[in-house]
C-alpha cells in the first residue's frame, strides 16, 4: 500500500468514541468498524454485526448506524485528540464488530496512525486468515485478542462459529513477536464462568511467548436496549452479571496457576 493511496481507502464504521480509557493504554480514540462473522449471545453492540447500514430506534427516535468514511476523514478526529495521547500515552484503537473483515481499511487506519506517531491497538477475535493479520502487525503496538472458550463445540454453540482458526492465530501472533499480545476473556454466565473453563484459557495464554497479561471482562447487559431498538430479542434473557467477589476469585485462581498478570476489565 503506497503512501499516496492509504489515506483514501474507504471503509464502513458505526461509531467513533473519543476520550475512552478502555481498549488500550491511556486516553484512546476508538473507531468501531461495522460487520462481524460471529453472533455471540452476549454481544453488547448488535448494531456492529451486520455490515449493512441499519436504523435503530432509541427513545422513540430512529438513528442510523453505519457510514462510509475514508482513512483521511478518520485521521482528522485522531489529529484533534493527539494532545490527549501525549499526556496519557494513549492513541488509536480499532474495534467492531470484527475489524479484520475490512482488512484493507483496518490496515490503512493503523498505517495512518503510525505515520502520525500515535500508539495503535486492535480489539479483535482474530477471525481471518493469518495472511491478513500478518499485513497489519507492522503497524500495531497492541493486539487485544478475545479468546472466549477453549472448547470449539461450545464456542460454536454460543458464538455461531468454532474457534480453531482464532486459537491458531493467537499462537502465530505471539510467535511473530511483532506486537504486544494481551488475551481478553468475556466472563459470561452459563458459557465460561467456571474456574476450570477460565483456567483453561489462562493456561493457553500463559503458554504463548511474550504474553504476560490476561484481562477478564465481566458480562453486562448494557446492550439489551439496542436489541429492542433493532426489533430483535435479547439472547441472554435475564442472565445475572458476575459479582465482584466472583471475579476476584477468578483473578486469584489465574494468578495462582499461571505467571500472568490478571486484570478485571480492560
Amino acid at each position: 500500500m503506497s503512501d499516496y493511496d492509504y489515506l483514501n481507502v474507504k471503509g464502513r464504521i458505526f461509531d467513533i468514541q473519543r476520550y475512552s480509557i478502555h481498549d488500550g493504554i491511556g486516553i484512546r480514540t476508538i473507531v468501531f468498524l461495522k460487520g462481524c462473522a460471529l453472533r455471540c449471545r452476549w454481544c453488547c453492540n448488535p448494531e456492529s454485526q451486520s455490515y449493512e447500514i441499519e436504523t435503530m430506534t432509541i427513545n422513540g427516535k430512529p438513528k442510523v448506524y453505519g457510514r462510509d468514511v475514508t482513512v483521511r476523514e478518520v485521521m482528522q478526529t485522531v489529529r484533534r485528540d493527539m494532545p490527549y495521547y501525549s499526556r496519557s500515552e494513549g492513541g488509536l484503537t480499532l474495534s467492531g464488530g470484527e475489524s479484520l473483515l475490512q482488512p484493507e481499511f483496518a490496515e490503512a487506519l493503523l498505517h495512518a496512525g503510525k505515520a502520525l506517531g500515535v500508539n495503535t491497538a486492535l480489539e479483535s477475535m482474530g477471525f481471518a486468515g493469518f495472511e491478513t493479520i500478518e499485513k497489519i502487525l507492522p503497524y500495531l503496538d497492541t493486539y487485544l485478542m478475545d479468546i472466549k472458550h477453549m472448547d470449539p463445540k461450545k464456542h460454536a454453540e454460543w458464538c455461531g462459529k468454532e474457534n480453531t482458526m482464532m486459537v491458531e492465530n493467537a499462537r502465530k501472533i505471539a510467535a511473530s513477536g511483532l506486537t504486544h499480545l494481551i488475551i481478553r476473556v468475556p466472563v459470561v454466565p452459563g458459557f465460561n464462568d467456571t474456574e476450570a473453563e477460565l483456567l483453561a484459557i489462562a493456561r493457553f495464554a500463559d503458554s504463548l511467548p511474550g504474553v504476560d497479561e490476561i484481562d477478564i471482562l465481566p458480562y453486562h447487559n448494557f446492550g439489551e436496549g439496542k436489541y429492542t431498538g433493532l426489533g430483535r430479542d435479547y439472547p441472554m434473557g435475564n442472565a445475572e452479571k458476575p459479582s465482584r467477589e466472583k471475579m476476584e476469585g477468578f483473578k486469584a485462581a489465574i494468578e495462582r496457576s499461571t505467571k500472568l498478570y490478571c486484570q478485571i476489565g480492560g
